[in-house]
């Protein structure tokens, strides 16, 4: 393992959507805890996420989603992943999601979502305690 530097995550807006405040606002709040933040900006393909996170070697995607495509959007993000051989890279992501949709995305593979009402401080401590997490 040995992976040294701060925490690298990918925080995206795929699809549609086009309401980005809250995602500038964690990536804001991830880079002042120390993080690597790239911010992929509004509109973003699966495609363009995957791409992005290889590229940057990025230790985790963080999506938010508004626009109730995140059956559809989560999925695809993680397909891509396995097929570039980069699960590795943990997705996790927030926005306007129902709750009985939770633990379907969780079954298929995203770490953690977080609804309206987290904080930030929870969310950087989540990335911290399961992206890269310390060994024992």
């Amino acid at each position: 393992m040995g992976v040294t530097g701060p925490i690298r995550v990918v925080v995206a807006k795929p699809g549609l959507d086009g309401h980005d405040r809250g995602a500038k606002v964690i990536a804001r709040a991830l880079r002042d805890a120390g993080m690597e933040v790239i911010y992929t900006g509004l509109h973003q393909t699966p495609e363009q996420i995957v791409d992005t996170a290889v590229q940057e070697d990025a230790d985790a995607i963080g999506l938010s989603i508004l626009s109730g495509a995140h059956m559809t959007l989560f999925a695809k993000v993680l397909e891509l992943l396995r097929e570039r051989d980069a699960e590795d890279i943990k997705v996790f992501g927030g926005g306007i999601i129902p709750e009985a949709d939770i633990p379907l995305l969780k079954e298929r593979g995203v770490a953690e979502i977080f609804t309206p009402g987290a904080t930030t401080t929870s969310i950087v401590e989540w990335v911290k305690e399961n992206v890269r997490p310390v060994a024992a």
